[in-house]
C-alpha cells in the first residue's frame, strides 16, 4: 500500500495545526490585475521590424524604426491606462484620468501600424492598417473612464478635497510597497499588504462621508508619511543586516499602526451612525409636532 513520507524539510512536513495561519483578510479585495499577458504581448509584437529594418532601405529602415518606436510606446500608454482604470473602479470617490492613454495608445497604434504599411507596400495599404489597428485596439482595451465618479449632488470643494487627500496617501502606500520590496522578505510584504488594506478601509470611509476628511487628516497624511519613511530606512537596513531585532520592530510598527488605524475607522463609523440616529429622531419629532401618527 501506498504511503506518503514526509519530514521536517519536506514540503508538508508540518502538520495542519503546526502550520501557520495566513494573515486574516490577506486577499481581501484583491482583484486579477487586466494589465497582463495580453499588454505583455503588446511588448512584443513589434520586435521584428528591428530585423526588417536592417535589412531593408535607409528610408525604410527609418519608417519601421519610428514604427517600432510608436508600437512600444502605445503598449506603454494601454498598460499604464489599464493600472490607471483599476484605480479609478476601486475607489468610490476618483476623478477621470487627466490623460486618457488608452484612446491615445489607440491612436499611436494606428500611426505606427499605418507607418509600417507605407513602408512596406503603399498609401492605401497605409491607411488601411491604420484604421484596423486604431478599431482593433479600441475594441481589446475599450476606453478610459470619461467622467467623475463619486461627484454628482455633493459639495464639489469637499469631495476634491477628500480625493487629492486619497491621492496622497495611495502614493504613500504605494512607496511602501515598493521599499518593503527591497527587504525580499515575502512574509513583509504579505504584512505590509494587509495593513494598507486597513488602511484603505478608512480611506473608503472618508470617501463616503467626505465631512471625515477632518478628522482623518492625519492618517492620510502624517502617519502615512511616517510609516513611509519608517519603511523606507528598514527595508535598507534589513536588506543589509538581516536583523530579528530590527524586524520585529518593524512588525510591531504595523500592528500598532494596523490597530490605530482601524479604530479611528471604526469611530468614524460610529460618529456616522450617531449622526444618522439623531436625523431620524428629529424627522419622528417633527411627524409627531405635525400631527402625523401611523395607523
Amino acid at each position: 500500500m501506498a504511503q506518503r513520507f514526509g519530514g521536517e524539510f519536506s514540503p508538508q512536513g508540518k502538520s495542519r495545526d503546526d502550520a501557520p495561519n495566513p494573515p486574516a483578510g490577506s486577499f481581501r479585495g484583491a482583484r486579477r490585475a487586466r494589465a497582463g499577458l495580453r499588454v505583455n504581448l503588446l511588448f512584443l509584437v513589434p520586435f521584428p521590424l528591428i530585423w526588417t529594418a536592417f535589412v531593408s532601405s535607409p528610408a525604410a529602415m527609418a519608417m519601421y524604426l519610428v514604427a517600432f518606436g510608436l508600437l512600444i510606446l502605445a503598449a506603454w500608454l494601454t498598460r499604464e491606462g489599464i493600472r490607471a482604470e483599476e484605480a479609478y473602479e476601486a475607489r468610490k470617490v476618483a476623478r477621470r484620468p487627466a490623460l486618457p492613454r488608452k484612446m491615445l495608445a489607440s491612436v499611436l497604434t494606428g500611426l505606427g501600424l499605418g507607418v509600417v504599411g507605407f513602408a512596406g507596400h503603399g498609401m492605401a495599404e497605409a491607411g488601411i492598417f491604420a484604421v484596423l489597428g486604431a478599431v482593433l485596439h479600441g475594441f481589446s482595451f475599450g476606453v478610459d473612464p470619461l467622467r467623475n465618479k463619486g461627484m454628482e449632488g455633493v459639495d464639489l470643494h469637499q469631495t476634491d478635497r477628500v480625493a487629492r487627500a486619497v491621492d496622497v496617501a495611495e502614493a504613500h502606500l504605494a512607496a511602501m510597497s515598493d521599499a518593503i520590496r527591497r527587504a525580499q522578505d515575502r512574509g513583509l510584504e504579505a504584512r505590509v499588504a494587509q495593513f494598507q488594506l486597513v488602511a484603505r478601509d478608512l480611506f473608503r470611509t472618508v470617501e463616503n462621508d467626505p465631512r471625515d476628511l477632518t478628522a482623518a487628516r492625519k492618517y492620510l497624511g502624517i502617519y502615512l508619511q511616517g510609516a513611509r519613511d519608517a519603511t523606507v530606512k528598514f527595508a535598507d537596513l534589513y536588506a543589509r543586516t538581516r536583523s530579528a531585532s530590527a524586524k520585529a520592530d518593524y512588525e510591531a510598527l504595523l500592528v500598532d499602526l494596523e490597530q490605530n488605524f482601524a479604530a479611528r475607522t471604526q469611530k468614524l463609523l460610529s460618529d456616522d451612525a450617531g449622526d444618522v440616529t439623531v436625523e431620524i429622531e428629529v424627522l419622528r419629532e417633527r411627524l409627531q409636532r405635525e400631527g402625523v401618527r401611523p395607523e
